[in-house]
């Protein structure tokens, strides 16, 4: 059993799970294509759909289907059988939305919302602000989605040192949203939802992707064979804090020295600027002097780039994906930003690692942790072995 009471589990092959997740396809199908289907005895498949029926998993489809006799009636999967909440919380600011089934966004808010004021303040903002938006959707609440901008323990869904968040090292933030808002509660690392996020709505069809968040920090999302990869604890991807020889000596916020992240991250350019006379507090103030064309901005973001694109060019050689998606604030720069990666990485990895690799920046904008936050809840909903607990079939 994974944190928040919420499984992950493999699902069975002929229950009523079963069913629903060959509808999820968003295709109506009768009866006799799902026995067609499954292989179960006609009486099995309408046991089974009556079943999720009743649990509104799904609703008869608007047009029956004829093949010349009496219209048979085609079942389809109900994406607004319950609704999802989803909170993106990363080190200044804060998306939260509520989806339905599809993660299609129903309403949502954004905020500024320092991650450094702790966990009860930080997580009483948040049940205050879910319990806001999900009055205006209404819905049963089927689970809660979160991601922290640090290291989170997959299994148990507390964060474990994180660098940037005093006060936040092991605190159960699965048990105490729950508790508050009666649904079960999933966490993970910020980066990872977004990867989620970005794959889920974007790049379905990619199979091996990584999601490189550049913002106040700098880390990584991996998907392999179209699954999220998170290591053996949940720490995949952290290349934040890989130590890069430029850096030198620079002292990192995490305590070592010559983290990635010191040279590159949207902090430490800001950094560089108020060093050179330029006002920027945060990567946000860095973006807003790229897009008005000041010169230095410009420079120090096309090397951040570069940094950045040495570390990925080792990742690309190890792990050759056929996609690298940019997010986070300083993606919003635009091209600087990338033509920066693209110079290292195709420079610096194997021609055949780079032959048909695409290095692009988010389709999903700042929406893609949310979206990931709720693809995360919504997989272990629907997964066929939770979805046959809900029915009891």
């Amino acid at each position: 059993m994974t944190q928040g009471m919420l499984s992950e589990p493999t699902g069975s092959v002929t229950g009523a799970g079963a069913l629903l997740s060959i509808l999820r396809d968003g295709q109506a199908r009768t009866r006799a294509e799902l026995v067609q289907l499954t292989g179960l005895a006609r009486s099995t498949v309408s046991q089974r759909l009556d079943a999720l029926l009743t649990h509104q998993w799904i609703v008869p489809a608007t047009d029956s289907i004829s093949s010349g006799g009496r219209p048979a009636t085609a079942f389809a999967f109900n994406q607004g059988a319950r609704v999802v909440a989803a909170a993106d919380l990363g080190a200044t600011h804060a998306r939260v939305a509520v989806t339905d089934l599809a993660s299609t966004v129903l309403v949502e808010k954004t905020a500024d919302l320092p991650i450094d004021r702790g966990p009860e303040a930080t997580l009483g903002w948040l049940v205050d602000t879910l319990k806001e938006l999900l009055a205006e959707t209404g819905g049963q609440l089927c689970g809660v989605g979160v991601g922290l901008p640090g290291p989170v323990e997959h299994s148990s869904g507390r964060p474990v040192n994180p660098p940037i968040m005093p006060g936040w090292d092991g605190f159960p933030v699965p048990e105490w949203l729950g508790s508050r808002l009666g649904a079960p509660v999933l966490v993970d690392n910020d980066v990872n939802i977004m990867a989620l996020g970005e794959h889920w709505a974007a790049r379905p069809e990619v199979e091996h992707l990584v999601f490189v968040k550049i913002g106040t920090g700098i880390g990584c999302g991996i998907i392999s064979e179209r699954r999220l990869h998170r290591g053996a604890q949940g720490a995949a991807g952290d290349i934040g804090h890989i130590r890069v020889t430029s850096a030198a000596e620079v002292i990192c916020r995490c305590g070592n020295t010559g983290c990635l992240e010191a040279v590159a991250g949207g902090a430490s350019v800001a950094s560089q600027l108020r060093n050179a006379g330029i006002p920027a507090e945060n990567s946000r103030d860095v973006v807003g002097l790229v897009r008005a064309g000041n010169t230095q901005a410009v420079q120090y973001i096309r090397q951040a780039g570069r940094e950045i694109g040495d570390v990925l060019a080792s990742i690309v050689n190890f792990f050759n994906p056929s996609v690298i998606v940019i997010g986070g604030d300083i993606a919003e720069a635009g091209e600087h930003v990338l033509a920066g990666v693209r110079e290292v990485i195709y420079s610096r990895s194997l021609p055949l690692a780079t032959q048909h690799l695409s290095i692009r920046a988010t389709e999903l904008g700042d929406r893609a942790g949310v979206i990931g936050a709720a693809v995360m809840v919504i997989e272990a909903v629907l997964a066929p072995e939770a979805v046959d607990l809900t029915v009891s079939v």
